[in-house]
């Protein structure tokens, strides 16, 4: 019996695992393959070169200034969106008017898709016609209208601004389902016992919140070393190399400059950074389900 049931197990997930071999393991497989040759992506033969595709990116000047904003990416889209989500969600736990309306608005940016954000914040950050240069000109402060995608100083500063708006919603919608699990016993026994707001938040709320600051951090840094779509469809990786991340350094290796093999060596770091930034989310998470 044990066998057949093991049989008939098989036999259903076999489907999915096809599905899973053929569009996930092959090509990740394939990719890693063609990192270690000098493929253009085009032609039907390639050279082997080992390891010279991973030893020459220190000497790219591109991939050295795409993962230091690749850093400061994620240290600013993770760090700011997860402190305004905690705020917004405990200000939305309380007693406030329009809960229910202002969650929607805060949280449908995290619902848009990319593409529309970026044209979003293309159309505010204009420099001709944008909405910010146009308040910025009707307050008298003309002098700080610039051009914000368009010269090196604050492209990849209003990048992350878009980014930001995008991201607070999930963290805030996580860190409200984790506060209404909070007992308002604790609550009401610290406020007999005398203490202040600050030291309710402190003591009762952020401990409370442990699994939720794991759980949000993780997702979040994990999402942030994969940006690409905002990048691309806000700045292009411009101007000039000012907002290269490595996802989009490597798009334009492997589909412009014909070097598939450079391009997907670069991949494979990133998927490597992101495996090692899950690890532990992972591990946490098995030990929860077998706890």
């Amino acid at each position: 019996m044990s066998r057949r049931g093991g049989a008939v197990a098989w036999v259903f997930a076999a489907p999915a695992l096809l599905v899973y071999v053929v569009f996930l393991v092959y090509p990740a497989v394939s990719s890693l393959w063609f990192s270690f040759t000098d493929w253009d992506g085009l032609s039907p033969t390639y050279h082997v070169v080992g390891l010279q595709n991973y030893t020459s990116m220190p000497s790219d000047p591109v991939v050295v200034q795409a993962a230091v904003n690749n850093l400061i990416w994620a240290v600013v889209t993770v760090v700011v969106p997860v402190v305004l989500g905690l705020a917004l969600a405990v200000a939305l736990n309380g007693k406030v008017r329009g809960k229910p309306l202002l969650r929607l608005v805060f949280y449908t940016p995290a619902v848009l898709p990319l593409v529309s954000v970026a044209s979003i914040w293309g159309w505010l950050y204009n420099p001709q016609y944008g909405a910010i240069n146009a308040f910025l000109r009707a307050v008298g402060l003309d002098s700080l209208a610039q051009p914000w995608l368009g010269q090196d100083s604050t492209a990849l500063a209003a990048t992350m601004v878009a980014a930001i708006w995008l991201r607070v919603g999930f963290p805030m919608l996580l860190y409200l389902a984790a506060l209404q699990g909070i007992p308002q016993d604790l609550y009401e026994a610290a406020t007999v016992d005398g203490a202040t707001r600050w030291q309710r938040f402190w003591h009762i709320t952020m401990p409370s919140l442990k699994a939720a600051h794991y759980v949000v951090i993780a997702l979040s840094v994990i999402d942030s070393f994969k940006v690409f779509d905002l990048i691309y469809a806000m700045t292009y990786g411009g101007p000039g190399t000012a907002t290269q991340v490595m996802g989009t350094w490597m798009y334009f290796n492997v589909f412009q400059y014909n070097q598939a093999g450079y391009g997907t060596a670069i991949a494979v770091v990133i998927t490597l950074v992101a495996i090692v930034v899950s690890v532990p989310y992972v591990r946490s998470q098995t030990k929860e389900q077998t706890t």
